[in-house]
């Protein structure tokens, strides 16, 4: 199949409508019926504004970076910025065409 990779960057303290923003979209591409969405927590980044953000001491993960991958069809990518747009969330992505599937017989 032919779509896109989409990446979301956010921080792990980042919120949307008082649910953490990443698990809140991991959540949304689930409701929404998208293939997948991963949730990955990244050791250190900085962003836009140019302030490191990092993971270095355990009780401080707050600042910590995430991203959220997404591997959706062309129709689905629409569908999803579409709702974003409404629900008038402010984040990073890159949008990457891809071609994706799955190989191997399914596990039983």
């Amino acid at each position: 199949m032919r779509g896109y990779v989409i990446t979301f960057f956010t921080q792990q303290d980042r919120r949307h409508r008082g649910e953490l923003l990443g698990e809140w979209m991991v959540n949304l591409a689930r409701e929404m019926g998208l293939p997948g969405a991963t949730l990955i927590a990244g050791s250190m980044g900085y962003g836009h504004h140019r302030r490191i953000h990092s993971s270095h001491f355990f009780f401080e993960l707050a600042d910590q970076p995430q991203e959220i991958q997404m591997a959706v069809s062309e129709e689905g990518a629409e569908r999803l910025f579409e709702r974003l747009r409404q629900e008038e969330v402010h984040v990073f992505f890159i949008k990457t065409p891809v071609e994706y599937g799955t190989l191997g017989e399914a596990e039983s």
